[in-house]
């Protein structure tokens, strides 16, 4: 059965970066996929000989208004129609952010080829809207380079995906870094005693046994650890049910280098000795 990932988003948010991860992972990639096309791609997959089975469509890239007014559920139903596991990958990153980009590149935005690119990243940011709503997963590239996605899309679509399973990942993050914009749930950790208050270990991380320690050793960490892993052995395979195929899991301290690296990687282990080994990525642990 053919797995399918279409590979979307806002203009220039990290396309084409993905595709050529895709690519390197041993994907079968086409690029600037017309999505009335996309049903045909589907017949000549399932085609007696065809030797590939996993397809990543980059759909969107020069006409991203196509993907709106239904053209994203019309191109997903015609691949599930062949039994076909449809993944919808939709890289974004703020207006600003974009803005830079194209100036650093002089492209011309492919929603505004006479006017600024901060008009053209407004329209296609409504228009793409629904389709961003209806992602599997959502990645905001915004602080990301092209190295990290490359490791972020690597931990996501480097194996084969159970058709029972669904892929977790567990970030870390410091609150006065920003909240991340691209996970599912958040959970604040900052009720916590804080390391970082404590001189012999804020040179550390929670990757360090000591700072783990500390953590870990605190009653009310264990309590709200125990209810965290309750509460997901009861999603977990409710999601599943569902047919959703990923999920993001935050937990945030103040700076992202203590409390919440070290909880990540324990709620890492509890949700492994349940069935879903998780990604851990710890986005702030360089910064200070």
């Amino acid at each position: 059965m053919a797995e399918f990932v279409i590979l979307c988003g806002m203009s220039g948010a990290g396309r084409t970066t993905a595709s050529a991860v895709f690519e390197d992972l041993g994907w079968f990639v086409i690029d600037n996929l017309p999505l009335p096309l996309v049903g045909k791609v589907a017949e000549l997959v399932e085609a007696p000989g065809a030797n590939f089975d996993r397809v990543a469509l980059a759909v969107g890239r020069n006409a991203p208004d196509e993907l709106g007014a239904g053209g994203i559920d019309q191109a997903i139903d015609q691949l599930r129609a062949s039994g076909s596991t449809v993944r919808v990958l939709f890289l974004d990153a703020d207006s600003d952010s974009l803005v830079r980009r194209y100036e650093g590149t002089r492209r011309r935005h492919p929603l505004a080829e006479q006017e600024s690119p901060a008009i053209g990243i407004a329209r296609e940011r409504t228009l793409l809207e629904s389709v961003k709503a209806r992602a599997d997963i959502v990645v905001d590239t915004t602080h990301t380079n092209v190295h990290e996605l490359r490791d972020r899309i690597i931990s996501m679509f480097g194996t084969q995906l159970s058709h029972e399973r669904m892929a977790v990942s567990v970030v870390s993050f410091g609150f006065k870094h920003g909240l991340p914009n691209d996970v599912d749930m958040v959970f604040d950790l900052r009720f916590l005693p804080n390391p970082h208050w404590v001189e012999e270990l804020r040179a550390f991380t929670g990757l360090d046994v000591p700072v783990r320690d500390y953590v870990l050793g605190n009653v009310d960490a264990r309590s709200f650890l125990a209810k965290l892993d309750d509460l997901f052995a009861m999603l977990l395979p409710a999601y599943v049910a569902e047919g959703k195929s990923y999920l993001s899991i935050a937990l945030g301290c103040t700076g992202g280098q203590h409390r919440s690296v070290a909880m990540a990687e324990e709620l890492s282990r509890l949700l492994a000795l349940q069935g879903f080994p998780a990604m851990v990525r710890h986005r702030d642990l360089h910064k200070r």
